[in-house]
């Protein structure tokens, strides 16, 4: 199992619930649908680091997960964390001490073979400190890692005692025109009713040759937008974008915006999808507002 075995039914979980949220359900149903929402988002801001257990750790081996809170230094702050160990390759105490450093990577032939850029922890340590918490690692060469994330929170206010919010309205996108690749069904249906619910118009590709075919038979400006997933039979995201960025007759295919759309998460996917002419990469699962706004500013 990998970070795709696990975002992929999750794109749905959190696509659905969306779509659920935007339909005005009942009050006691809107209850639990928040709840399923805020449940989803949590499992999603664990799986770098347990995708990371379980690529290091052999057929066999363990891996677990708990959580634990303790006082914080306010009546109305607690200290929520949770803690991943695995019974994997670990690490030497000279490389654990340089984890979080940019592009470090131990010189051994069983963490090297997955010609990763050495980014993920330093990426997972600067949002661990931007929410204020704290990341440490144990580890021991050929008897396992483990890693606490610490993060501090503020309790709640009851219920009764929060004032009303309003979100602010979102401007809508209207006539868009978006060719999308998109193997699997349930994950084109999300994106396609919550890009449609925003105005937009839809036509999907069911792999990467068909998005080359679609993007060629059709006159340029046909389409505003390609998104474009990455794990695709017959022809993958990466050869899909660099055949329609060399088309020497359809000069827009160098210029159309391509997102990558792709439960492929980790730093290094994202360089690769640079490096394969994509202008941004928008990980799965996705929030609606997250791909609405890929859309609108599709280059960072």
């Amino acid at each position: 199992m990998n970070s795709i075995d696990i975002r992929t039914p999750m794109n749905a979980i959190i696509g659905f619930t969306d779509i659920a949220l935007k339909n005005e359900p009942a009050p006691e149903v809107k209850s639990y649908l928040e709840k399923v929402k805020q449940i989803s988002d949590y499992l999603l801001s664990l799986i770098n680091i347990i995708s990371n257990a379980v690529k290091f750790t052999h057929d066999g081996g363990r891996i677990t997960f708990e959580t634990f809170r303790k006082p914080g230094t306010a009546p109305d702050n607690i200290i929520f964390g949770y803690r991943i160990s695995d019974t994997g390759i670990g690490m030497s105490k000279e490389f654990a001490s340089h984890i979080f450093d940019e592009f470090s990577q131990e010189n051994s032939g069983a963490r090297t073979q997955y010609q990763g850029t050495g980014l993920g922890m330093a990426i997972t340590k600067r949002y661990v400190e931007l929410m204020g918490g704290t990341i440490t690692v144990e580890s021991t060469k050929g008897k396992g890692t483990t890693f606490t994330v610490e993060l501090p929170l503020t309790l709640a206010d009851p219920i009764e005692k929060r004032e009303a919010y309003t979100a602010p309205v979102q401007k809508r996108t209207t006539d868009l025109h978006v060719l999308m690749a998109e193997d699997n069904d349930l994950n084109a249906e999300i994106a396609t009713m919550l890009l449609e619910d925003e105005g937009m118009h839809v036509t999907r590709a069911a792999d990467g040759c068909e998005v080359v075919k679609m993007f060629k038979s059709h006159p340029a400006s046909t389409y505003d937008v390609i998104l474009m997933d990455i794990m695709m039979p017959r022809m993958n995201g990466y050869e899909a974008t660099r055949t329609i960025r060399s088309l020497s007759d359809r000069p827009d295919g160098g210029t159309i915006p391509i997102i990558a759309m792709t439960a492929n998460a980790f730093a290094e996917d994202v360089v690769k999808c640079k490096e394969a002419g994509m202008d941004s990469h928008l990980p799965k699962p996705f929030k609606a507002d997250q791909l609405i706004a890929s859309i609108i500013a599709p280059k960072n």
